[in-house]
């Protein structure tokens, strides 16, 4: 999956703040050498997109306010190190260098953090399918092909809409079969083989899978160290043109990063302005831990409401087994969906619908506890990483279901190829983006109950000795005899 070579051209202005105070990443060599190092992990970091291209020698120089011969040797070392491409007459575009050949990973599996999910309220959906079992006498009389949902859970998904502060009719709501399949089945409406999809770097890695699938290409806008810049995400739009805009303001995965109201108030005008049509994927917003999200970005959008899709899921907030999701959208646009469905699906099935309709009844007494759980496992988490591997360093994110976490080298995958020789599951970086970039990164998530975390933890913890050759910190909790 990769952008188009030399179609994306980065800003001076902009590269020139990511790029910090780069002086100090190379204090006891040449100044050039510090310019390579810190430009070389905006493109590991998927911070400068794979593929696009780097302002002019001249024009970075006038910024940064040193010589053109300081970036001329800067961008030598790159080339040289396969970070940058250059061709004659054209910008040098950003690239990464082979990855070395990683011994196979084995399917040993003990601890899974593939997945950052809850297992379910056992009594609660229980309770929910027995009521949905009598409640569907009515509907068996019919043929069963709801290709828009039934009307109880569409009216419950929409008045849930409107509780938030954002005005929903039923009509405006269609039932999928999770959030997975709207986010398919709206890029089959909306987008063509070939078309850019602009995503965050980094980003859910199904979305990314589903417009691969789709045959469109994501190009990617990068999150910064304190969430969405949307200067860049402006210029982005304005130079690509993407057919479509997938993006994930609330309870952001992987990062946990909610977009504050004040964005989104202007990501809404951008949206308006650039008549950009945009996925707003709000699949774990009922997570939140520390303070409740603003409205639905859907309702900071001033005009032409047609070109947002809302998309949400009974996944995270009650079940994974439970695969009901929906879009929320301006009734033209799910009838362009619904025109795609037919040749994909008859409809959701009817007994998980009026199993979700009576758990979005009581979700006000069943989401607190989840909330109260996620937020304890997440301490408990964050605590052990700081004893076992206090070298890495947690994003300041801290809402839905899991961290991300810095490494102190790019060693993501064979971090991933070590632990599951070791029987963890666990996604390196690079999943979560576009071209191979984020090797720095992993995410952890603390869904699972505290036992297992500890279990992955201490398994984290072999790995990273295993291919750094040091010895990770001892658990130096008081063993009570």
């Amino acid at each position: 999956m990769s952008i188009d070579a030399g179609t994306r051209a980065l800003d001076v202005d902009l590269l020139a703040r990511d790029l910090g105070n780069w002086r100090t990443s190379s204090s006891s060599g040449p100044a050039y050498l510090g310019l390579a190092d810190a430009v070389r992990l905006l493109i590991i970091d998927g911070r400068i997109p794979v593929g696009s291209r780097l302002p002019s020698e001249r024009a970075l120089a006038d910024a940064l306010r040193v010589s053109r011969t300081t970036v001329t040797a800067a961008f030598t070392a790159l080339r040289e190190d396969g970070y940058l491409r250059a061709r004659r007459g054209a910008r040098s575009t950003a690239a990464l260098p082979p990855r070395p050949d990683l011994p196979p990973a084995t399917d040993t599996t003990t601890v899974n953090l593939a997945a950052a999910a809850l297992s379910a309220p056992s009594a609660a959906v229980l309770d929910a399918f027995a009521d949905a079992a009598r409640d569907i006498t009515p509907y068996l009389a019919e043929v069963g092909h709801e290709l828009s949902g039934v009307r109880a859970l569409r009216a419950a998904v929409a008045e849930r809409y409107t509780a938030r502060g954002l005005l929903t009719d039923p009509e405006q709501i269609m039932i999928t079969t999770g959030a997975q399949h709207a986010i398919g089945l709206i890029l089959a409406a909306f987008t063509q083989p070939g078309d850019r999809v602009l995503v965050e770097q980094p980003t859910y890695h199904g979305a990314l899978s589903a417009i691969s699938t789709a045959g469109a290409r994501a190009v990617p806008v990068p999150l910064h160290d304190d969430g969405w810049e949307l200067d860049d995400l402006h210029a982005a739009i304005r130079q690509l043109s993407p057919a479509l805009a997938y993006l994930i303001p609330d309870s952001h995965n992987p990062t946990g990063f909610t977009m504050p109201a004040g964005q989104r108030n202007r990501l809404g005008h951008i949206i308006s302005e650039t008549r950009t049509r945009t996925i707003i994927d709000e699949s774990i917003m009922d997570m939140w831990l520390d303070a409740p999200p603003p409205a639905p970005l859907a309702a900071a959008v001033p005009s032409r409401h047609d070109l947002v899709l809302t998309i949400g899921s009974m996944s995270k907030s009650f079940w994974g087994g439970l695969r009901i999701g929906w879009i929320r959208a301006e009734p033209a646009a799910l009838a362009t969906v619904a025109a795609i469905r037919r040749s994909v699906d008859l409809g959701t099935p009817i007994l998980e619908q009026l199993t979700a309709a009576r758990l979005l009844e009581i979700r006000d007494e069943v989401l607190p506890e989840r909330r109260e759980l996620l937020a304890a496992r997440r301490a408990f988490l964050v605590e052990l990483l700081a004893r076992r591997l206090p070298e890495w360093r947690l994003g300041p994110g801290r809402g839905g279901m899991s961290l991300w976490v810095q490494l102190p080298a790019p060693m993501s995958t064979a971090l991933s190829a070590a632990a599951s020789r070791l029987g963890l599951d666990l996604p390196a970086g690079p999943r979560f983006g576009v071209d191979g970039t984020l090797e720095r990164f992993i995410r952890v998530p603390y869904a699972l109950p505290e036992p297992q975390l500890e279990a992955a933890v201490d398994l984290m913890a072999r790995a990273w000795g295993s291919i750094t050759g040091t010895t990770a910190a001892p658990d130096t909790r008081a063993v009570v005899v």
